[in-house]
């Protein structure tokens, strides 16, 4: 598969196979790959958390908010819960480019777990201050997303932003849309 066809299929899932397993070493796998990527003035300010222990597991899972589209659906129902996730946290002490830093995290884990089989969502809705009790976080670092992992349970399909609306939605069959934008809407100059 080349990278082109990884982008078309690295979306956001939200209904999981909960049964599979997904293994700490790929987890960490997954996290060291964001240890070779670009960090704005080479700061790297992020740490990470891995979760897939199934306790664990549904105790997060009480903390998030899922599909602000989707007014009608509540997140996924059990046996369609993630079976791991990814915390990410920031150390602004560390760096003032912790977003920048995030994002560049987000996309190569996102693409990573891609790459290994396995569907993810950035969660950046959730319960700060429940997860940080949690996890016992100190005050110095930032939560900044929860990822949640493991076999991708539904179809995401793409679809060109029609009237501008880019908002996702699913059909009758409960296949999620994402609208994208054009190329050509993209494309600012060409010179």
């Amino acid at each position: 598969m080349n990278l082109k066809d990884i982008f078309k299929i690295t979306r956001s899932y939200r209904r999981f196979h909960q049964d599979y397993e997904v293994a700490a070493d790929i987890l960490t796998d997954v996290v060291e790959n964001v240890r070779y990527s670009a960090s704005a003035a080479n700061l790297q300010p992020l740490k990470f958390i891995i979760v897939n222990d199934k306790d664990t597991n549904a105790a997060l899972f009480q903390h998030l908010r899922w599909a602000a589209y989707l007014k009608d659906w509540d997140g996924p129902e059990e046996g369609e819960q993630p079976s791991a996730y990814i915390v990410m946290l920031g150390d602004r002490g560390l760096s003032r480019y912790v977003d920048w830093d995030c994002g560049i995290a987000l996309q190569t884990i996102l693409i990573s777990l891609t790459e290994k089989g396995l569907g993810a969502c950035a969660i950046a809705s959730f319960n700060k201050d429940a997860v940080r009790d949690m996890f016992k976080v100190p005050d110095s670092l930032e939560i900044a997303l929860v990822i949640a992992t493991g076999k991708a349970k539904e179809t995401v399909v793409i679809n060109d932003v029609k009237d501008g609306d880019v908002r996702y939605w699913r059909d009758e069959h409960n296949t999620h849309h994402v609208p994208k934008r054009k190329l050509d809407d993209m494309i600012f100059k060409e010179k």
